[in-house]
């Protein structure tokens, strides 16, 4: 742009105009022009595209940051500029516009913070790959949520919004990282199932840094790579590091578990304790003792509750087993074994939930006791211990934002090119179950196709293929051998690969289904869909590919909804069928959300090929004016992006014949299909599921 002389006062004043709607004359509108105008042409085109940007969230905020752009750029450099943009912008969609606008007038203030932020580690910015990295961790899963500082109540990590201690941006992120890891130690290794009330406040601070020195060591032996990083920060900061009198303790400790700290407390009485190093995050012991209270009570009901069903599932009719035992699996961490429910000696299979409500008992108790192994019995328990609490969705309206059950998403809008932080509220919902014998009259419909399908499917399975030359085998590999009979007599040494055998190529897919419910699909649309979804399933039985299908649908921003029709651990069951004969036309097609969702589910997955297929009737619509149109074809782009990121193959199948005019740029080019014969539906998804999975 520097070839380009600056522009005039007149012609930023036009542009003004035209990005704030209005004439702003009376608010110096002029004055502002005649100070850009004396900015270099690319300093000018800068401040119009912010403000254009920022005009599409709010004309006011806007305007305030046209009428201060000449003394920010003198201030700071144009990416400090743009940072104070987006805080002004986030702080509006997620408080309103007059938290907003004092970020956007308090100029002075960012400034003192702006540096800050510019390097510094957000939570915003961390979380989502922190809560990945805690994932794969060992322990129960954790959530990650924001507070003034770091400490956890044993199921949700707390750390603070900003961590800006050096000046270098991963250097931070390395901070944030070790503040995690610090609090999943924490849960993971006994520190939170103290009594508060056997500790006094001078023993209580003592204790913290006991354990800080205790799981700093345990870190040490788990994670050596990450505590390397931790001591180098620590040396960054000028931290002295542990006196040598309790240097000399890690080993006990690390041995003797909290137990150790807990005996070694009378011999510090009355002494100052040293400073925490910078990772070592605070400690709420009464709120993580009752959360452990509330925990122990839901995790014995929800674990005897499915026990029971198990039982049930194994009596056949019969008498169910009145209770099971626990064996551990050889070669595993022995602080946290992994455990196998057995009966009659025999391993019986549990879901993954019911692992996790393992590790989760084990982390509590260090064991299962035994009265736990015993099924629970009917009306045992209440209720409300054997469900996550399900909030009426009507409560977001009210204004309860941050409740509990709800999952949050940015959503991308396009014109200030970047994201709105959780600015919307999606809720998983069960589907009330349809027709029961809607499953069966499709099967007996196209039974001639079932036949087709099953045909076709399988072929896709896969056929035995020989492996030659192996160590091992059912054959001898002719070939092979006659070579080493040929080495023997030349004086070689004899080869040991002498043998064929059969190998089954295994299929590691998992793939979702996304199913428009929006009220779009009434009529002969919803009725295609359901049938199709039955022939997928009945073909889908016959690869074993794990698949998982939901229905999405919503009504603006703070009621998007999934319903699950079926999960990836759930077999295809009665209930599966009946769900998917009460899939229905509802609302809206908000479609940013659901596919975050479902990104974030089959993330979860572990397979090597995911797929997220869309079965929909036309682009994304809602009943907020401005996602109609472009904002929401951009924002679904954007999602579809982010699922790529992770892995994922988008593809959209939709009747709408209008979707070569939007669907090539959402999906790509060979990743959608529009079809125009609807009675083709159910035999073009099997084929295309066939397609993208072979």
């Amino acid at each position: 742009m520097s070839g380009h002389p600056p522009l005039t006062a007149e012609e930023i004043g036009c542009h003004l105009d035209d990005f704030l709607e209005v004439e702003f004359s009376f608010l110096h509108t002029e004055e502002i022009a005649a100070g850009l105008a004396r900015l270099p042409r690319d300093r000018q085109q800068f401040v119009l595209q912010w403000t254009r940007r920022v005009a599409t969230t709010n004309i006011q905020i806007a305007y305030q940051f046209a009428l201060r752009a000449e003394r920010a750029l003198e201030r700071m450099e144009p990416e400090m500029v743009s940072a104070w943009c987006l805080q002004a912008m986030d702080r509006y969609d997620s408080e309103g516009l007059r938290p907003a606008m004092e970020v956007i007038k308090d100029l002075e203030g960012y400034l003192e913070s702006g540096h800050l932020r510019a390097s510094a580690a957000l939570f915003e910015e961390v979380a989502p790959v922190l809560h990945s990295f805690v994932q794969g961790l060992s322990g129960r899963r954790l959530k990650l949520e924001r507070d003034e500082k770091s400490w956890t109540d044993g199921e949700i990590l707390y750390l603070p919004e900003m961590v800006a201690r050096f000046e270098a941006p991963e250097a931070n992120f390395q901070l944030c990282k070790a503040m995690a890891t610090h609090l999943w130690a924490q849960t993971r290794y006994g520190t939170l199932n103290v009594d508060p009330a056997s500790l006094e406040d001078d023993a209580r601070r003592w204790f913290q840094v006991l354990e800080t020195l205790r799981l700093d060591g345990l870190i040490a032996r788990e994670l050596p790579g990450l505590h390397r990083q931790m001591t180098e920060l620590a040396r960054q900061l000028g931290e002295a590091g542990w006196p040598k009198e309790l240097a000399r303790l890690q080993g006990q400790l690390v041995d003797g578990g909290v137990e150790e700290s807990l005996r070694q407390l009378d011999g510090f009485a009355g002494r100052k304790p040293p400073p925490l190093p910078a990772w070592a995050g605070g400690m709420d012991l009464e709120s993580a003792w009752e959360a452990r209270r509330q925990r122990r009570l839901r995790d014995e009901a929800r674990f005897r509750d499915a026990l029971r069903v198990i039982a049930e599932e194994m009596a056949e009719g019969g008498e169910p087993p009145e209770r099971f035992e626990l064996r551990e699996k050889t070669g595993h961490d022995p602080d946290l074994p992994e455990l196998e429910l057995v009966h009659a000696d025999q391993v019986v299979p549990v879901p993954e939930q019911v692992k996790q409500l393992m590790t989760s008992i084990q982390l509590d108790l260090t064991a299962i006791p035994e009265e736990y192994l015993r099924p629970a019995g009917p009306g045992e328990y209440d209720p409300a211990l054997l469900r996550d609490e399900q909030p009426d969705p009507d409560d977001v309206w009210a204004g309860a934002y941050h409740e509990e059950g709800a999952f949050f998403y940015d959503e991308w809008d396009f014109g200030r090119q970047h994201y709105r932080r959780n600015w919307c509220v999606l809720r998983e919902h069960e589907l009330k179950p349809g027709d029961p014998g809607f499953y069966d009259r499709t099967l007996r419909k196209y039974r001639g196709l079932v036949k087709s399908l099953h045909r076709i499917f399988e072929v896709l399975r896969g056929e035995d293929r020989v492996l030659r030359r192996q160590p091992h085998g059912e054959d001898v590999d002719i070939d092979a051998f006659v070579e080493a009979w040929g080495d023997v007599h030349r004086g070689l040494e004899m080869s040991d690969r002498l043998f064929t055998r059969m190998h089954k190529d295994e299929r590691n897919i998992a793939v979702l289904f996304m199913v428009d419910m929006s009220g779009s699909t009434k009529g002969w649309i919803n009725e295609a869909e359901r049938e199709a979804l039955v022939l997928l399933v009945e073909s889908l039985q016959i690869l074993g590919d794990r698949y998982a299908i939901y229905g999405f649908s919503g009504w603006a921003r703070k009621r998007c909804e999934v319903y699950r029709i079926k999960t990836f651990d759930q077999p295809t069951s009665d209930e599966v069928k009946a769900a998917i004969a009460g899939i229905e036309p509802r609302d809206y097609t908000r479609m940013g959300p659901p596919i975050r969702h479902f990104t974030r589910l089959l993330s979860e997955v572990e397979a090597r090929t995911k797929l997220l297929v869309t079965l929909s009737d036309g682009k994304p619509d809602d009943y907020d004016h401005y996602y109609r149109g472009e904002y929401g074809i951009e924002d679904t782009r954007q999602a579809l992006f982010e699922a790529r990121v992770a892995g994922i193959h988008p593809y959209c199948i939709t009747i709408d014949r209008e979707g070569a005019d939007y669907l090539p740029h959402m999906y790509g080019k060979a990743s959608y299909v529009v079809l125009d014969d609807v009675a083709r539906l159910p035999l073009k998804v099997s084929d295309i599921y066939r397609k993208i999975t072979s």
